[in-house]
């Protein structure tokens, strides 16, 4: 596996043991950096890289193996804890209500308490490594026009030197040995609405290593989304690796183009598929379930009009499924409603597949349209092309599946 490949454990934590065992058999085949954060999975992801540690090292962590963690988001049981707080104390913190399901914070009391419960969380005494995580929440929040811009940028440096100051402090207090940030926002062009002006980074970090007596400062690390079709984070890239700080490249698997979203990853026709469509059909049709009956061929006439995975699995989960719960409770033979119920598993399973097969047709079509040349799969072409420039440090891949891990092994 190359040395520029790292482990992401966005959407991994302790329910699904296949994402232990992914980042297990990650771990003994060489991977050298993983990168989570205070709200992945509820905090989950944090304990499945303690839990990880103890099986594979027996919970002492090797001097060569980095743990990057992030903080900021507010979501999940934190966030209702905070809704039930005082108003006061909210405003203290200098809260964003960024929605309903997502608060954020880079306040120095709020980065001690998040890194005091991640140090936990991780069974360490000292990370490696900690981030602001997208700090331009505050822009997104805010920035209404043109015209909000220059303070609101103004604003949140002056955030950013405070919270600098809070992880110099941290530094010296031997919790962590460096900090960053991580910022969809660096992948923006200067002028974009949320363009977070990174070049007063360094400035804003020496200033706030004199303020609490370190001899220099502890920046040393800036993420970012980079890929195939988002390159603008490049120019960022460069500018970071020429004043000697490192980069690290986030989804370089899921790109956002012209607001629709692509996997950049190439994906085989699933040979049952047709086999399980015709014996789930052939089934429905004899209980007479019609109205499951049609949602499934129409399912089949959409398969090829999907955007991309995250699109299917959210009409799937907020359509698809409740209606046939719905169905499935007017059955009252048990038989019938069980098998059912094991005919759609199956060919869901497989129909997912084809969404997947016919998302990555379309996105290979689009970027040779572009004149982007796939070379054996999207996905290796995609992940090479970070591997070979030099401005990016670490590759930061979704391994949920030890399938991921072991296709990986090729790249």
């Amino acid at each position: 596996m190359n040395e520029k490949l790292a482990f992401g454990t966005y959407r991994t934590g302790l329910d699904d043991p296949e994402h232990e065992a992914a980042l297990t058999l990650a771990l003994k085949e060489g991977i050298r950096l993983i990168d989570t954060s205070t709200n992945y999975m509820n905090g989950d992801a944090e304990r499945l890289i303690k839990k990880t540690l103890e099986t594979v090292y027996g919970g002492h962590k090797p001097d060569d193996l980095e743990i990057v963690s992030k903080c900021g988001y507010i979501q999940g049981s934190l966030l209702e804890e905070i809704k039930k707080s005082d108003e006061k104390m909210i405003e203290a913190l200098e809260i964003v209500k960024y929605s309903e399901a997502c608060y954020h914070s880079i306040h120095p009391g709020f980065i001690k308490a998040e890194l005091t419960k991640s140090l936990e969380r991780l069974g360490l005494e000292q990370l490696d490594c900690y981030l602001l995580h997208n700090p331009e929440y505050y822009l997104m929040h805010v920035i209404k026009d043109e015209s909000q811009r220059a303070d609101a940028q103004m604003i949140i440096l002056d955030r950013i030197l405070d919270a600098f100051m809070q992880l110099e402090t941290e530094v010296k207090d031997g919790r962590i040995k460096s900090y960053g940030i991580s910022s969809n926002s660096f992948s923006l062009g200067e002028d974009a609405l949320y363009f977070l002006p990174y070049e007063d980074l360094v400035d804003l970090a020496s200033k706030a290593a004199f303020e609490v007596g370190n001899e220099s400062h502890h920046l040393s690390t800036i993420q970012m989304p980079i890929n195939l079709l988002e390159k603008e984070g490049l120019v960022c890239a460069h500018w970071a690796k020429e004043i000697g700080l490192r980069v690290l490249a986030n989804r370089p698997l899921n790109a956002s183009k012209d607001n629709l979203m692509f996997r950049l990853a190439s994906y085989k026709e699933p040979g049952e598929y047709y086999a399980l469509l015709n014996e789930a059909m052939g089934f429905l049709e004899e209980v007479k379930a019609d109205s499951i009956f049609n949602v499934i061929g129409e399912l089949d006439n959409y398969k090829h009009r999907f955007g991309w995975i995250g699109e299917y699995q959210d009409f799937l989960m907020g359509k698809i499924i409740p209606h046939i719960r719905q169905e499935l409770m007017k059955i009252q033979d048990d038989y019938t409603r069980e098998n059912i119920s094991k005919l759609l598993m199956d060919f869901f399973i497989s129909y997912e597949e084809m969404v997947l097969y016919e998302c990555s047709k379309q996105t290979k079509s689009m970027l040779e349209h572009a004149g982007i040349g796939i070379q054996d799969t999207i996905e290796k072409t995609a992940l090479n092309e970070l591997i070979d420039n030099v401005d990016i440090d670490y590759i930061l891949v979704g391994m949920r599946r030890t399938k991921y891990v072991n296709a990986l092994f090729e790249i």
